[in-house]
């Protein structure tokens, strides 16, 4: 790990000139990320970027002042922490500003988070399998008529963190995934879906499974018609499910709680959900696109159970909010850029998984709808209330079978409604890479409302 252990010399640098009742936290980003896109059996565009930057975090008195920089050298190294030790004494007084101090941590070694073959891939190959994908998703039946984006993606990512609280880490870790949209027509009727693959390597994907995927999602839109109003049951798409935690988890930060824009506000202990429903935001889980042994601060990343047996056991923290509780953090804290002091936000988040499989799940109900895609789900759910009236699309289910497709549908609800009204835990976890590292399953809620036409559509 030559160029952490490099990076890290470069972190502690800065850190030895810590001036006597001020701290100093210095965190590194070395990232390179590289993009093929595939269009019509052709290469559309290849990208390849490097990004390296030092942030620089001086606390003194209860004030916090930050500066970054992307030249390395020496001068500008010292020129960045007397910036920010300049903007620490304009900053406003909290009593979250502390920084994080050193825990003991089981480490995620690199053989878990990184594979070096990422690193040995060629350009060649990496846009081969671009144009695999998109290949194979045309492929994927007679009603695709193409598809509208087709790409390969991966990233080799070192981080280190250097504080003169006693901090002292680094880490490797490698991406890919592979990401296509498959078009769909039938008769005047168009749609389009997705299919993803993630590992940590291109050897890790399932390209063929991928545009299958994406295919058969379209296809399956093909011909939808708005539904008639009804309450009935929903089955949840595991994407579906996901986005639907991305408002869940915004509602469990103790930020959230601490500004009043949290509809999870005072009710650690109550019960939210059914007994054999488990959310889960897990750091360490190696299978999820969001594993480190460390958060944006340096503390150690954990397994933090936030519903267990449906009951709420608390929030996520990063060291800030938990001083403002005067608890510990959680390992909450997000660095997605050298740019940017520490945030809070989840990890790896998701629903722990079931023992139905979505097949028998599916078969079990006699009359209900299968949404497979939702619009506008964050900026149509209320964060305090929880409130939301979504556009969606799916599949009706008639006798435990996929039946007529819908399009230019509403579900309207609330999160606390539909966590207390699930009814069963798919055992698929599918984790979606973008927007928050969210894992949803195939999830049964019973007595929501579908209408036809877009939300706010008149009657």
């Amino acid at each position: 790990m030559s160029g952490a252990d490099e990076l890290l010399g470069l972190l502690d640098r800065i850190v030895e000139r810590a001036q006597v009742g001020e701290g100093v936290e210095a965190f590194g980003l070395d990232e390179t990320d590289t993009t093929v896109k595939a269009h019509d059996g052709a290469v559309e565009s290849l990208s390849s970027a490097r990004r390296r930057g030092i942030g620089v975090r001086v606390v003194r008195d209860q004030r916090v002042g930050y500066c970054f920089t992307v030249d390395l050298s020496e001068d500008a190294l010292d020129a960045t922490l007397d910036e920010a030790r300049t903007n620490a004494t304009v900053g406003s007084p909290d009593v979250g500003n502390v920084l994080a101090e050193p825990r003991p941590a089981t480490e995620l070694d690199d053989g878990q988070l990184y594979d070096p073959a990422v690193e040995h891939e060629t350009p060649q190959a990496k846009v081969a399998a671009a144009i695999e994908l998109e290949g194979a998703a045309r492929r994927g039946g007679a009603e695709i008529t193409g598809t509208d984006a087709a790409q390969y993606g991966d990233s080799v990512r070192i981080a280190a963190i250097s504080s003169s609280a006693g901090i002292r880490a680094s880490y490797r870790r490698s991406d890919a995934f592979v990401l296509v949209e498959a078009l769909g027509g039938r008769n005047g009727s168009t749609t389009s879906a997705y299919g993803l693959s993630m590992g940590r390597s291109l050897g890790e994907l399932d390209i063929p499974g991928a545009a299958a995927e994406a295919a058969e999602r379209a296809i399956r839109l093909l011909g939808g018609r708005p539904p008639a109003s009804a309450r009935l049951p929903i089955v949840f798409d595991p994407f579906v499910t996901a986005s639907f935690l991305g408002v869940v988890a915004g509602g469990l930060t103790a930020e959230a709680v601490q500004r009043g824009r949290s509809l999870f506000a005072g009710k650690v202990g109550e019960q939210l959900a059914p007994a054999f429903v488990r959310v889960v935001d897990d750091g360490r889980l190696v299978g999820g696109p969001a594993a480190a042994p460390w958060d944006g601060e340096g503390t150690p990343t954990q397994r933090t159970v936030l519903l267990d047996d449906g009951v709420l056991q608390g929030y996520l923290y990063h060291v800030a909010s938990a001083a403002r509780d005067d608890t510990i953090s959680t390992g909450n804290a997000s660095r997605g850029s050298y740019a940017t002091p520490p945030g809070l936000s989840p990890t790896n988040f998701y629903v722990e998984p079931g023992q139905t499989a979505p097949e028998e799940l599916i078969a079990g109900i006699d009359n209900g709808f299968y949404c497979q895609q939702v619009m506008g789900l964050h900026s149509g759910a209320n964060p305090i209330s929880g409130d939301f009236s979504v556009g969606a699309a799916g599949v009706m289910i008639r006798d435990g079978q996929f039946a007529e497709a819908v399009r230019e549908a509403t579900i309207a609800g609330s999160i606390p409604q539909m966590l207390e009204q699930i009814v069963t835990v798919g055992s698929d976890l599918r984790f979606l890479p973008f927007g928050g590292a969210m894992g949803g399953t195939t999830l049964l809620v019973d007595g929501m409302t579908l209408a036809g036409g877009a939300p706010g559509d008149s009657a």
